[in-house]
């Protein structure tokens, strides 16, 4: 079985890339946004893009299984970024350069302060003892979700430590790709891999996942929902894909490759608006299977958890029709 690769950092796209002298979509107050251009990136055919695993990426908010105090985990992203002086220094070097390379940090002091539970995500550089920051400035890290901890409530709701499980979504049990389900899974079985933690809350939820009254947040493994009749990868094969296929109506895809390389392509990148209406993933016919043993552990009966045990056994037409007023 291919190993899938962990996205620990940011996913590098498949195509060369490109500045557009317009005000980005995805982050404020930047007068320009990166596109992709028709060049493949050289790395991918070193990759051997051409056998690598499509799936499809996921709008939500990353997170990761380790230990922490001795057990295992649920860790939130938290990436550390510059002060408020520093940033304004390092967006003035981007507009005039058009680029990030060649700036210098002074990483003791430009960067704002983190939670001493802080990790740095895996294969970030250090220099001098210190983590070094990516060409956006941030330093990939992690934070545990700790039970009570107010600004990660989403990301609790999605997990039982005292039943040692998280609330996930995954495809059919039977390889049923069609067909997701909604499954309570031990943390052993996620042990250092990353997740994506996708609903109500997360995003805009473009998913269309639960509601203010009845919220629902669930975990995917990263790589776990693989896209069945990938497009090549080709500038105006993949645009065509995205436009035209009721496959296409993702965010993007990310490729995984036999060496453990990660590449991606998201519809900004061919300039496509996301959301794009009633979603591939969203669309897919969905079963619960959380039992009563799921939450044997907690007597909390408001949990996420209990609820979904009430379903357990039926299926839903798609992630917005999942409600618990049955």
């Amino acid at each position: 079985m291919r190993r899938l690769g962990s996205v620990q950092q940011k996913v590098s796209c498949v195509f060369m890339t490109e500045v557009k002298e317009e005000p980005s979509k995805k982050r404020d107050c930047q007068p320009f946004h990166m596109v992709a251009t028709t060049i493949l990136n050289p790395d991918v055919l070193e990759a051997d893009i051409n056998s690598a695993l499509a799936t499809e990426k996921l709008d939500g908010t990353c997170c990761y299984v380790t230990h922490y105090k001795g057990k295992l985990h649920l860790w939130a992203r938290l990436d550390r970024k510059a002060n408020k002086q520093a940033e304004k220094r390092f967006k003035k070097y981007q507009y005039a350069h058009r680029s990030s390379k060649g700036f210098t940090w002074n990483v003791e002091e430009d960067f704002k302060t983190v939670p001493d539970t802080w990790i740095p995500a895996h294969r970030v550089k250090h220099q001098n003892g210190h983590p070094v920051p990516d060409e956006h400035g941030h330093i990939p890290g992690w934070v545990p979700v700790e039970d009570g901890n107010k600004q990660y409530c989403w990301h609790s709701s999605a997990v039982d430590y005292g039943a040692g499980t998280v609330l996930l979504l995954r495809p059919a049990a039977n390889n049923d790709y069609d067909t997701l389900e909604i499954a309570a899974v031990p943390l052993t079985d996620l042990q250092e891999q990353t997740l994506e933690l996708i609903g109500t809350n997360i995003n805009g939820n473009p998913y269309g996942l639960g509601c203010k009254k009845q919220p629902i947040h669930l975990l995917v493994s990263h790589g776990s929902v693989r896209i069945q009749n990938p497009p090549r990868v080709n500038f105006e094969q993949l645009y065509s894909w995205f436009c035209s296929s009721p496959e296409g109506l993702v965010e993007g895809i990310v490729w995984h490759c036999g060496d453990g390389s990660l590449f991606k392509v998201h519809r900004h990148h061919l300039g496509l608006e996301w959301p794009a209406g009633n979603t591939h993933l969203g669309s897919k016919p969905v079963v619960v299977r959380v039992g009563g043993t799921a939450v044997a552990a907690g007597d909390n009966s408001k949990s996420l958890f209990a609820s979904l045990s009430h379903l357990n056994g039926h299926c839903f037409s798609g992630l917005r029709d999942i409600h618990f007023d049955l």
